[in-house]
């Protein structure tokens, strides 16, 4: 009966008092997300780059921030799940070691349009540049807003040097050759230039 009392109270006095349940809360989710996200680092298979993969060029990695500054990851995850219904749709399943030169990476969770994992070499170049233009003359149905102006859209070249010098010390292995030659790889380059090539290399370091 005593014990009963004593777990009562305890039960009573976490649920009435605001402060001891954020606390008890925070310790809670901070224990559960250090146990699935610690052993992550300690795991080959999700800090040791996939076999074939490469750094992105300058004018992919440009192509890259286009796509983050537009938001297309609200609409379109790059994370296709270990499921027959996924990897039928989509192609084979995505692994952690094809992302680790992804800072930050774009997986997302959201589908209002179909996801893009594995979306390199699916189409054309040209095609890209119709659909990102306006998505409706090659797919009627579609909801995805149209991107005519990068066409126009130069990539901030000058910009690209200490872009790919960030991502070096991020430890993404670009050699010295690569930061003095990033500026050059993208002059005179549109955004859609850049979006397309980035598109274009999605999941096709995968064999």
């Amino acid at each position: 009966m005593s014990d009963q009392k004593i777990k009562g109270f305890t039960h009573e006095r976490i649920e009435t008092n605001n402060f001891l349940m954020i606390v008890l809360i925070t310790i809670v989710l901070a224990v559960g997300g250090l146990v699935e996200i610690v052993p992550l680092f300690f795991q080959h298979s999700t800090t040791e780059a996939a076999p074939g993969l490469k750094p992105y060029t300058a004018l992919q990695l440009a192509g890259r921030d286009v796509y983050i500054r537009e938001g297309c990851y609200n609409c379109h995850s790059q994370m296709i799940r270990p499921f027959q219904a996924e990897t039928l749709r989509y192609g084979p399943y995505s692994r952690a070691g094809e992302f680790v030169y992804d800072h930050p990476f774009q997986w997302g969770s959201k589908r209002t349009g179909p996801d893009l994992a594995r979306v390199g070499g699916r189409y054309s170049d040209e095609w890209h540049r119709i659909h990102l233009n306006n998505p409706r003359d090659l797919v009627p149905e579609s909801n995805m807003p149209a991107y005519p102006w990068l066409n126009t859209a130069m990539v901030p070249a000058d910009a690209m040097t200490q872009h790919v010098k960030g991502m070096q010390q991020l430890g993404v292995p670009y050699t010295d050759e690569d930061v003095a030659n990033a500026r050059a790889d993208v002059e005179g380059k549109t955004e859609m230039d850049a979006l397309v090539a980035y598109l274009q290399v999605m999941g096709t370091s995968f064999k």
